[in-house]
């Protein structure tokens, strides 16, 4: 199961904009890249599972608006 996740977590870094923005937030970050993967397989298996629960099709506009950075406080 673990090498599915992992296939599907590398096809996502490269098409999925969410998952590529955290990858590479982690790397640039100083995470090691195979930490910085298992986090975004984490991450998509979240997404897959909200997924499931609410019965709703993958919005990459709703995910965008989700996973966009919030404003630091001043």
């Amino acid at each position: 199961m673990r090498s599915a996740i992992y296939m599907a977590t590398i096809v996502a870094m490269r098409y999925n904009p969410v998952v590529r923005a955290c990858y590479q937030r982690l790397v640039k970050a100083g995470k090691p890249k195979k930490v910085a993967i298992v986090a975004c397989m984490r991450k998509l298996l979240i997404i897959m599972n909200a997924m499931v629960k609410s019965r709703q099709p993958w919005d990459i506009q709703k995910a965008i608006s989700v996973s966009a950075p919030s404003p630091a406080p001043r």
